[in-house]
């Protein structure tokens, strides 16, 4: 079949991709091919075609049901590809592989994939039906013999056609406040939770770097994540590093040794093992976060400490044209100091310094580029103004560098001082009641302690064993441990099923998570307030400007938080729960439930039950919603998320930007008389389960706010209306409640 064009400034797109294939064996093999998207079609040839009558060797019809997976990267024959894939909403089994040589190049491809699958034409609605009828047609079925497996949708994918221009969708407080600028970089520390001014300061505060580097975000990346021999260019704290063990494409474990030279005099040598996740947004902005995790295959060494990084990453945000980019660079580090709360001072002096990465990267780029000229430095002062885009404030700086040593100073004193005294005889643990519990982590107490920061004698540090490393793992480590189903250390599955199944008890569904809008009870609910939130006003379409919601359409009547041993859908048309007790008394309320599925070998889930009193047909777009298919449910069904407590690292991973979730993970939707369920399968995004992974591991110290709308896209259907709005207060995974495995709908 020939597939021809006009003229070449019809193409959308082109350039050379390679075009990734498994064999019988399963191993992968890349080809190389030009790739022309034209129109409709994505058309593949092994060189560049002379005539628009050439014959593509690979041809893949873009519809409005085709989806794209951003895959992250992948090593083949040790060349690194940034893959992405293309599969039907109806066939996810039939895909088409690519990978492209940078995560720019990959970013412009599924961007323009996605632009021509949902382009405006007059066969739009014949193309949906016919989607949802038939699976994606390849134009060369023969090249189909691969081994395939289903992949999920990045909901970064769709932020190019499916956001807003505002920056963000909640109205919150800034995460972080000044405490100084030294060396070019301005200085943060992790701001207080405005709700819980009373919450204790954490030993270990995080603190932040922020500057501007004379580069493109993609370089700097590529730079960051390289732990070979150039690293060694800018990167004056790393000594050694190797990846571990690759997890996903946008996940890895990796091992840093650390340089002795820059540490404080008689401080032994430090190395950290961490879990290492990325993502790129649609705006070209990079993020990278790190903490520290347990794995087997890489057990504290002789003569190290082993650090703990409780929270860290890079934040790379291109600017002026992408020609430069705002770095951040954020640490909350526990160094294992021999008696920390007497040096707790040395401990964030040490952060700080490694914050000054920022500026040796700087200038490595100045290097590089050769630009030496127009420093905005001076030995004498400062004077810098930057924008940063999640600092709402713009903040000027114009003070003596003398200055401003003091008052970093004086934030370590305060640091320090915060602390309370103990007597030498006291464990570390003791001092930390408290501890954050993480994900595949011990209790502070288990770490070697034995570290004489005042001595320069060398006492060996004992090596964790396997069963020490089992016995210790906290309930919410575990269950992430089987969430994810990812081997970072070896254990006994015994020991690991006893300590996350509870006894099971009989579940009348929507009582198993109880109310308390005082938020004083831990693993409880509430309704947040509607005024967080922005929505489309009703001149959205003419200036996309957004005003505070006032009100909701539903009210939260009830929760649910549960876990099994395997999916549960449909959990308001089961006997005995509140939605059926309602429609047995035949009144007219109608319940629109919101299912969180997080599925593993335990599946977790979250069930919210609004409840309107008023006809359904007393809201048009809500009516259209229950009534349409599922297509046009996904493409309008929209959760804006905010954290309202919790470590930043969390809240830089959620965001306070709205989604529409349908084009983003798998929604299953169950309709009855009075109702209609959204079961939302978490698992079914790649860079979702990154996501929850992350909160799981801090999930009883969170404060999750959320608020669930339908989109308003047309003048009549503005301005938009919240559906309903959540708070849920510090979930604890040890009390979801178990399902009876007898049950009748079970």
């Amino acid at each position: 079949m020939v597939i021809s064009w006009s003229t070449p400034e019809e193409r959308i797109m082109e350039g050379w991709l390679h075009l990734v294939r498994s064999n019988r064996l399963g191993l992968q093999k890349p080809r190389k091919r030009y790739c022309v998207l034209e129109g409709s079609f994505l058309n593949c040839y092994k060189s560049i075609p002379a005539s628009n009558k050439e014959n593509p060797v690979r041809s893949e019809l873009i519809r409005s049901c085709t989806r794209v997976t951003d895959d992250g990267r992948e090593s083949i024959h040790k060349n690194v590809f940034y893959i992405f894939s293309l599969y039907s909403a109806s066939n996810p089994s039939i895909q088409l592989k690519l990978g492209a040589r940078s995560s720019e190049e990959a970013a412009r491809w599924i961007k323009s994939i996605m632009e021509a699958a949902f382009k405006e034409n007059p066969n739009k609605e014949e193309n949906t039906l016919a989607c949802s009828k038939k699976k994606l047609q390849s134009l060369r079925s023969s090249q189909r013999n691969g081994k395939t497996r289903m992949h999920s949708i990045d909901w970064t994918v769709f932020s190019s056609m499916h956001t807003d221009p505002t920056t963000f969708d909640v109205v919150a407080p800034a995460m972080w406040t000044i405490i100084g600028c030294k060396n070019g970089l301005r200085l943060f520390r992790e701001a207080k939770d405005a709700d819980f001014p009373n919450k204790n300061w954490d030993d270990y505060p995080a603190v932040m770097a922020v500057g501007v580097v004379d580069a493109d975000s993609e370089s700097i990346f590529q730079t960051v994540m390289s732990l070979g021999q150039s690293r060694s260019e800018w990167d004056f704290c790393l000594l050694d590093g190797n990846v571990v063990e690759h997890l996903d494409g946008h996940t890895d474990i990796i091992h840093k040794k650390l340089r002795s030279d820059w540490l404080p005099w008689g401080m032994k040598r430090r190395d950290l093992l961490l879990r290492r996740y990325w993502r790129r947004e649609d705006d070209g902005t990079y993020v990278i976060l790190y903490h520290s995790v347990i794995h087997h295959k890489c057990q504290p060494e002789k003569g190290y400490v082993r650090v703990w990084l409780k929270s860290g990453g890079y934040e790379i945000s291109p600017v002026n044209q992408g020609k430069q980019s705002v770095v951040k660079h954020m640490l909350a580090i526990d160094w294992k100091f021999w008696k920390s709360y007497i040096v707790n001072s040395t401990s964030i002096c040490t952060t700080m310094k490694m914050l000054g990465r920022v500026a040796a990267l700087r200038e490595f780029f100045r290097a590089k580029h050769g630009n030496y000229a127009g420093s905005d430095f001076s030995s004498d002062g400062l004077t810098r103004e930057i924008v940063l885009p999640q600092i709402e404030e713009q903040i000027k700086l114009d003070m003596p560098l003398a200055d401003e040593n003091n008052r970093i100073e004086r934030f370590v004193e305060e640091s320090d001082m915060s602390l309370p005294r103990h007597s030498g005889n006291e464990s570390l643990n003791q001092m930390n009641d408290a501890a954050d519990e993480f994900f595949d982590v011990l209790p502070e107490s288990e770490y070697d302690q034995t570290d004489k920061f005042w001595s320069s004698d060398e006492i060996m540090q004992p090596q964790l064993t396997e069963d020490q490393c089992q016995d210790k793992i906290s309930t919410t480590a575990v269950f992430v441990k089987k969430l994810h189903d990812i081997s970072v250390q070896k254990s006994d599955s015994t020991e690991l099923e006893e300590a996350t199944i509870a006894h099971s008890m009989p579940c009348n569904y929507g009582t198993t998570l109880p109310k308390d809008q005082t938020c004083g009870i831990s693993c409880s609910w509430a309704t947040a307030d509607p005024s967080l939130f922005l929505i489309r006003s009703s001149s959205y379409l003419h200036n996309h400007q957004k005003i505070k919601a006032s009100s909701t359409l539903m009210q939260l009547v009830a929760a649910d938080w549960l876990k099994s041993d395997k999916r549960e859908d449909d959990l308001a048309g089961r006997p005995g729960g509140i939605v059926q007790k309602y429609a047995a008394q035949g009144g007219s309320e109608f319940f629109f439930v919101v299912h969180i599925q997080v599925p593993g070998t335990t599946t977790y889930s979250l069930a919210l039950y609004y409840m309107m009193d008023t006809p359904l047909e007393s809201v048009p777009l809500l009516e259209s919603f229950v009534k349409g298919d599922d297509a046009y449910r996904n493409s309008r069904f929209k959760l804006i998320p905010y954290i309202s407590q919790g470590s930043w690292i969390v809240k830089q991973s959620v965001g306070k930007k709205a989604c529409l979730i349908g084009q983003a993970l798998e929604i299953n939707y169950f309709r009855g008389s009075n109702y209609i369920e959204l079961a939302v399968d978490v698992g079914s995004s790649t860079v979702a389960r990154g996501v929850v992974s992350l909160i799981v591991g801090y999930l009883n110290s969170l404060v999750v706010e959320m608020a669930f709308l339908i989109q308003g896209e047309t003048q009549e259907e503005l301005p938009e209306h919240l559906l309903g709005t959540c708070r849920l207060n510090h979930l604890d995974v040890s009390k979801a409640v178990s399902l009876i495995r007898n049950d009748a709908k079970i």
